[in-house]
């Protein structure tokens, strides 16, 4: 089957001296590796340049069921970013939500509508100028729930631990050390409210901002099997200690 559709770029790795594994996550069938070949000219049909993770590309293959590596027909850009990777904070966080996306997509089979919110938000990201301290945390927040991992708000977050195994607010500490004691608990009912055009209006202080993206990143490893402690979460803590 032909499939022509858009995708993004979640990493690549070396397989050969002229070949390299390439992992997209495609608006029509999810996550998708194929293995291309490294060009030796700059006149190659597919460039490895296409490639840097995050890349929003427009591709053809032939899909054939069973196929673990596929092989790429076409590969065109199918948005150009202009700040992305050239202003440095929007630089570092990129780094990190490539990671984030990485591990929690490579296993997605559904493209859809997850696809077109990561392009969108990636979009918004490269063109905004201010206000997008918390980008990172809105964008971990919303993949939740496309993945059927959003946590259970509802209950009154006073006085109360967040569970991060169960997923909801407790009254008392669980058996297990996996929790957000009551006074950062306070934030979940804040995150879940979140999105682009509102993270402005919720501030974070440096050391909140990271805490909650470090136990946001256990949250994903209790819920995703597989799912490591992200290593980038160092050089966002860095960048923002600078800023």
């Amino acid at each position: 089957m032909l499939v022509k559709t858009n995708a993004l770029v979640l990493g690549k790795l070396k397989y050969s001296d002229s070949q390299e594994i390439v992992h997209l996550f495609t608006e029509a069938e999810g996550a998708v590796s194929f293995i291309v070949r490294i060009p030796k000219t700059k006149r190659a049909n597919i460039r490895n340049v296409l490639f840097q993770p995050l890349n929003q590309l427009r591709v053809e293959w032939d899909h054939r069921g069973g196929v673990q590596l596929h092989r790429l027909r076409s590969v065109e850009v199918a948005y150009a970013y202009a700040s992305l990777m050239r202003q440095p904070v929007k630089a570092a966080v990129s780094t990190f939500v490539a990671e984030f996306l990485y591990h929690a997509l490579r296993n997605e089979q559904a493209g859809g509508a997850l696809y077109g919110y990561l392009a969108s938000s990636l979009q918004w990201f490269d063109t905004v100028e201010h206000g997008y301290a918390n980008f990172h945390l809105a964008l971990m927040i919303h993949v939740s729930r496309f993945l059927g991992l959003f946590p259970d708000g509802a209950a009154d977050a006073r006085g109360r631990v967040f569970d991060l195994q169960n997923a909801a607010f407790a009254p008392e500490l669980p058996v297990h050390p996996y929790y957000v004691a009551s006074d950062e608990a306070a934030f979940v009912p804040r995150l879940l409210r979140m999105d682009f055009h509102n993270m402005h209006l919720f501030p974070f202080s440096r050391q909140q901002r990271v805490s909650v993206l470090e136990w946001m990143n256990t949250y994903y490893r209790l819920h995703i099997p597989g799912f490591p402690k992200l290593k980038s979460i160092e050089v966002l803590r860095e960048v923002f200690d600078g800023m």
